[in-house]
């Protein structure tokens, strides 16, 4: 609420002259003062948020029904002086104020007048619950403090490094030398996959996550996944691929379908045991993908937890994003991802994709 044209309501149940509803039907919290600033309305949320009753509020005075105040502690009516002020003044954008028990709330108001530059002839106010924003501000938060402390250890290791090697060039023995250029790319790469992961987050969160569709063939795409691995050192036995049945033709974005099963292959190395299998296999009008690895598992408590940002195992590895990243980039393609027990006892990812179709379709 808090727009340039509320409707003229006249009373608790009175409906809106513009859309046809009624005060009760709002998700807002509306409070509306007549001209005298005696309150002739005020809705069931207003009532929630303020936790003062319908009758304890119509007839009395505005400010006494709602006593607010901003951060430093002014009483907001009289600051803003809504019947006594600039007669030019139409609303009150909203912002973040306290009632009298701390609570902070989001207050919007529009002032209506019989005649422009005219009298007060009502006054509307809308509540807004102030939590949601508050739980943002956290999660902003707590994505800094994140950010800020993957950040620290690579940019360290580089400054560090670097600053050996340029003053003491002469002195290192090529063995030493081509360790601390190997740290300094390494470290590069860290703070890169941050990087693109932070860009990942943002553009799941803003809905702006872009499908380019095409074939893909997801075993194949496996395939090469797990040879970069065994090329990087890894143990060969480590990983088993299992292709159940003809696939479907699959239009999907393959970069993203691979930063998927990457994060899921990494994630079923870095906290699971034994060997990581991958079974692929035809579902309904699509194929599903099972990653499954031979740990210990993940607590049925921790379930719901899995796919929220910045959730970690006790080991507390990576940035805890990768998996709330998969689950944004599989609902983009119209799939699904579950979490559960696999058959080995250790943690089973299993998500969907339907066929899908090319962009020209």
């Amino acid at each position: 609420m808090g727009g340039d044209q509320p409707g003229e309501l006249g009373g608790s149940d009175a409906p809106c002259a513009v859309s046809g509803l009624s005060a009760e039907d709002l998700p807002d919290g509306l409070v509306v003062a007549d001209g005298e600033g005696r309150v002739v309305t005020f809705n069931r949320m207003a009532q929630r948020l303020s936790r003062i009753a319908r009758q304890d509020a119509l007839g009395r005075d505005f400010r006494d029904v709602l006593p607010l105040h901003d951060a430093d502690g002014r009483d907001w009516w009289k600051c803003s002086d809504p019947f006594g002020g600039l007669r030019t003044r139409t609303r009150q954008p909203e912002r973040p104020l306290f009632l009298v028990d701390g609570r902070e709330i989001l207050v919007a108001a529009r002032y209506v007048r019989g005649t422009p530059g005219g009298d007060l002839t009502r006054l509307v106010v809308t509540l807004r619950d102030a939590s949601h924003r508050a739980r943002g501000e956290r999660s902003r938060a707590d994505l800094v403090s994140t950010v800020a402390h993957e950040l620290r250890s690579p940019l360290t290791s580089v400054k560090g490094f670097t600053a050996t090697l340029l003053g003491k060039w002469d002195r290192l023995t090529d063995k030493q030398k081509m360790f601390m250029l190997e740290t300094v790319n390494a470290d590069a790469d860290r703070v890169t996959r941050l990087i693109t992961e932070l860009l990942s987050v943002s553009r799941i969160e803003s809905g702006r996550v872009e499908i380019r569709k095409q074939v893909v063939d997801l075993p194949e795409l496996a395939r090469t996944l797990i040879a970069g691995r065994v090329t990087a050192g890894e143990p060969a036995d480590r990983y088993r691929l299992e292709v159940r049945a003809p696939l479907p033709e699959l239009w999907l974005d393959a970069d993203k379908i691979g930063q998927i099963m990457a994060n899921l292959l990494e994630n079923g190395v870095r906290h699971g045991a034994g060997t990581v299998t991958i079974v692929i296999e035809p579902y309904e009008d699509g194929a599903v993908v099972s990653v499954r690895d031979e740990g210990k598992g993940i607590a049925p408590d921790a379930v719901p937890r899995v796919f929220r940002r910045f959730w970690r195992t006790r080991r507390r590895g990576g940035t805890g994003l990768g998996l709330f990243i998969v689950k944004g980039l599989i609902e983009a393609h119209g799939g699904e991802i579950t979490v559960g027990r696999a058959p080995s006892g250790g943690a089973e990812f299993r998500f969907t994709v339907p066929a899908g179709t090319p962009e020209f379709a």
